[in-house]
């Protein structure tokens, strides 16, 4: 089943949205590629994340994604839960927090929820997002990952 993200129409129709849940994105799989892919990237080869065999005997079964992996997800996540059109440019501006409550087992399946916590005009056209992320694991009470992530979009 496809998941339609949720579209807003310009950048001000956020401004009454603060407190409130604004998206919700499909499901995305972290396959052993992914995070295979994930520590050649990043030359984290921790036998935790890599070698399947051994982490089958470790302390969660399986390989888990890097933490820094999930919150890489962030970017796709965004993009399937909302969309905000003309906004000619967004940039990543930073994170107030992140936790990794869960580790993400190979083969679990992630979904992005997102809540408006701050909404604040900048000089260029722009606006400050604050927005809380919560990247649910499918089958999971606790979340992989939480995160107040801050960016700026520009119309």
């Amino acid at each position: 089943m496809s998941h339609t993200p949720r579209v807003f129409a310009r950048l001000a129709d956020l401004e009454p949205l603060v407190g409130q849940e604004i998206g919700v994105s499909d499901w995305l799989e972290v396959d052993q590629r992914r995070i295979d892919l994930f520590a050649e990237a990043t030359e984290d080869h921790q036998w935790i994340h890599v070698d399947p065999v051994r982490a089958a005997d470790g302390p969660f079964g399986a390989t888990v994604a890097h933490g820094f992996l999930t919150l890489s997800l962030l970017p796709p996540l965004f993009a399937g839960a909302f969309r905000i059109d003309g906004v000619r440019m967004g940039i990543n501006y930073g994170l107030n927090r992140v936790r990794f409550p869960a580790p993400v087992r190979v083969g679990s399946r992630l979904r992005g929820r997102f809540a408006l916590l701050a909404y604040e005009p900048i000089e260029g056209n722009g606006v400050q997002l604050t927005v809380r992320v919560t990247v649910e694991m499918e089958g999971s009470d606790k979340p992989a990952c939480v995160a107040e992530s801050v960016t700026r979009r520009y119309a």
